[in-house]
């Protein structure tokens, strides 16, 4: 049993206090803000040093992202607007209210992504409805570019709200035992 009990203590399955839950709390909003609408971001940064044809591939990359993004509102909007609230719902009621720690680290995850999710999908409409927005280099450069600082502001927020949250947690947890 004494094995167990290493093993066990060694992994710890607690959400807050596992190394892995802050490692992909930290590879999920490094890669929101690398993708900023489907569009690499060192990608962006070449087209506004270069220009030339590294900002007509950015501007077609953007465009074609925006119509994916939108055909996907189109073809999916109604299944995903009955199952995000549902998953979320069911993340939050479990999370906050019946208290289980993998639920709300769930939660603190999903819930800032799904707002990322609707800012892309806004941006993409957007894009979508004004071509001369998608396919001019330098307007599709300043979209991206505020959309990321709007993706680093939510992901800044959702990342000090997880550590204040998972320390309350970790505390609460060592003052049980």
């Amino acid at each position: 049993m004494e094995v167990f009990d290493t093993i066990a203590r060694l992994i710890d399955l607690r959400s807050f206090s596992n190394l892995w839950y802050w490692i992909a709390l930290a590879a999920v909003w490094s890669s929101a803000s690398h993708w900023v609408l489907g569009v690499p971001w060192d990608m962006v940064i070449r087209a506004r040093r270069k220009g030339g044809e590294a900002a007509e591939d950015l501007a077609a990359m953007t465009a074609l992202n925006a119509r994916r993004l939108n055909r996907i509102r189109r073809d999916a909007g109604f299944s995903m607007s009955i199952s995000i609230p549902f998953m979320l719902s069911f993340l939050l009621i479990t999370g906050f209210i019946y208290g289980s720690e993998t639920a709300q680290a769930f939660a603190l995850l999903l819930v800032p992504m799904i707002g990322v999710f609707g800012l892309s999908l806004r941006l993409a409409h957007k894009l979508d409805a004004d071509p001369a927005l998608a396919h001019d280099p330098t307007l599709a450069i300043k979209a991206l570019s505020r959309h990321r600082v709007n993706v680093q502001a939510i992901g800044v927020v959702a990342i000090i709200v997880s550590a204040l949250w998972g320390m309350y947690q970790n505390l609460l947890a060592s003052m049980l035992v």
